[in-house]
């Protein structure tokens, strides 16, 4: 995909983002276009804040640690805008699941331009709300939940966002593997084959190799994740 087409794709895909011909001229000038290969990294230079539009493919957001310690803090999808910190307390990495495209943006400078156009005020307000969401979900998951009830609930959470429906089944082809689901979850790449297996026991998913999961009861597995 050349950088006109990734850019008309940003336009297209981020949902009530409508701007005026001058702010899409203003912004196509600070947007920084990459592609990376499965595993490569996306060329941040941690001294800022910036705003990451997926066009193609699948990532993952990394935050270091001392001592080499990574944690998994979110998956990234065709269609997100990823917003990553600049480097504090932790550093970040936004690593490619699969091969992708996207473009990178200043946030500082995204700011600015959302003064002259109020669509780029409501896809940030829209996009940190969605984040917020699922970083508290996250957030009860992690301190109050069971090994089965993460899993559940992170299958539910990929059906909404990449799930392919094909009558009541819900079909999910995971560009992650166990272990990124494990480290993202806080659990053991062990725990998480068994969680497949108990919820493959009990009849609500059937998995297809490593990679593709088939829902077969949405509304079950939100019982089982603990959602009221």
């Amino acid at each position: 995909m050349d950088y006109c087409s990734l850019f008309e794709t940003f336009l297209r895909d981020v949902p009530s983002f409508a701007p005026s011909d001058e702010a899409a001229i203003l912004l196509d000038a600070i947007a920084q276009p990459f592609r990376i290969a499965r595993g490569g990294v996306v060329p941040l230079d941690g001294s800022a804040d910036v705003l990451v539009y997926v066009a193609k493919g699948a990532t993952k957001l990394i935050a270091n640690a001392s001592g080499g310690r990574e944690q998994i803090v979110a998956f990234h999808f065709r269609g997100d805008l990823v917003s990553v910190p600049v480097d504090s307390w932790h550093s970040y990495a936004l690593c490619g699941l699969s091969e992708s495209e996207g473009l990178v943006f200043p946030a500082e400078e995204f700011l600015k331009r959302s003064d002259i156009d109020p669509s780029f005020h409501n896809v940030l307000l829209q996009r940190s709300l969605t984040a917020l969401h699922r970083c508290r979900d996250k957030a009860v998951g992690l301190g109050r939940k069971s090994a089965e009830e993460r899993l559940a609930s992170f299958l539910v959470g990929l059906a909404e966002r990449i799930g392919t429906r094909d009558g009541p089944p819900c079909t999910l082809d995971m560009p992650m593997s166990r272990r990124d689901i494990g480290d993202s979850l806080g659990l053991t790449i062990e725990t998480i084959s068994r969680q497949f297996s108990s919820l493959r026991n009990a009849g609500l998913i059937e998995t297809e190799g490593r990679s593709r999961v088939i829902l077969f009861d949405i509304s079950q597995l939100s019982l089982r994740a603990g959602h009221i």
